[in-house]
């Protein structure tokens, strides 16, 4: 028996990073093989809220990030991988909620707060389509009855609104039968961020990313380049592992790195730093063939699936297939308890 279902997904970006694999990828390759139900969705929709200016690399970046959900393990027998555009349902269940929540609540979300200053945009012509983002992404939850939902701690809050709409739904329109949804629980991530090489928020358009595609050498190159102790200029200075608020040192990041891919070894290397006897050339070079080995069966994978596109649009047709169909119970169910007409299609068959 399936131990609850699943709802996940990420904005189609094109190939992905160390940190897309450690804040998600990995986990949703956990999950699955713990027998959980998953549905793994690519947001194309959720990428119009700030880029729907320009959508020319749309159809390649969604091929490039699926390639390398099924190089990192995501299996499409046992988990539903989908484009969210291809089951309308996600825009119909949304317009409905949009009447069950208030601006004010919309605006309280912490991570719209975030995204206006470091998009450095004018809250006053925010876009109704960004300002309500949160709530198609409780329709994306909801739509396929999630029970839990893996997130980082950063977007615990759009889960609870999820929580909130659920409830409210339940209370307005179930009140003499079943509730049509579930409460989704939030579930944290093991080790939910990676930082960039500069020890700066990891992204592709900074330029401080290791790509899951990225070749040895490649690997190594950008290594050489990772943030680590500028107090430690000689090989024998004692070094600074972790981070010292005191003058505004964020901590090593190859030691990061170290810890979470070289858990074993990782303690002692932090102490050889601090003690002046591990220099930071050997030690990036250790790290690079760490990373190269850990990446190698993803690289392999993906060779695969570069090799044969017209599989990896069958997966995505036969997700999108396997979506709409638990989509379309959800709206029939959700249509059943608002009184609402069925689609002239849906009446007839």
């Amino acid at each position: 028996m399936s131990r609850g279902r699943i709802l996940s997904g990420m904005r189609p970006t094109g190939r992905l990073h160390l940190g897309n694999f450690v804040g998600a990828l990995e986990n949703w390759v956990r999950l699955q093989d713990e027998g959980w139900e998953n549905f793994h969705m690519v947001a194309d929709w959720h990428m119009l809220t700030t880029g729907y200016e320009d959508t020319s690399r749309l159809q390649s970046d969604i091929h490039e990030m699926v390639v390398d959900w099924l190089a990192a393990g995501i299996d499409p027998k046992r988990s539903v991988i989908f484009v969210q555009s291809a089951v309308k349902e996600h825009a119909e269940l949304h317009l409905l909620f949009s009447m069950l929540v208030s601006k004010a609540r919309l605006e309280r979300i912490p991570t719209l707060k975030e995204q206006i200053r470091d998009l450095h945009l004018d809250e006053q012509t925010i876009s109704y389509g960004h300002l309500g983002y949160s709530v198609l992404q409780a329709a994306d939850i909801l739509l396929y009855r999630a029970t839990h939902v893996p997130v980082g701690e950063d977007q615990v809050p759009h889960v609870e609104l999820t929580r909130e709409i659920a409830r409210r739904f339940n209370f307005v329109y179930c009140r003499d039968r079943d509730p049509v949804f579930p409460e989704p629980e939030p579930q944290l991530t093991a080790f939910p961020r990676l930082r960039g090489l500069d020890g700066q928020r990891m992204s592709k358009s900074v330029g401080n990313t290791i790509l899951l595609a990225d070749s040895p050498d490649v690997i190594a190159a950008r290594v050489k380049q990772a943030y680590t102790d500028p107090k430690k200029i000689r090989a024998n200075d004692p070094g600074r592992p972790e981070a010292d608020p005191a003058d505004g040192h964020p901590g090593c990041v190859v030691w990061e790195y170290h810890r979470k891919f070289n858990a074993a070894n990782a303690q002692d290397i932090a102490r050889r730093c601090r003690a002046g006897e591990l220099a930071c050339v050997p030690d990036k070079r250790d790290l690079s063939g760490i990373l190269s080995a850990a990446l190698a069966p993803i690289r392999e994978r993906r060779a695969k699936y570069e090799a044969d596109p017209d599989l990896v649009r069958e997966i995505i047709a036969d997700g999108n297939a396997r979506a709409h169909r638990v989509a379309a119970e959800t709206m029939s169910k959700v249509r059943e308890a608002m009184k609402l007409s069925a689609p002239v299609g849906e009446r007839t068959r």
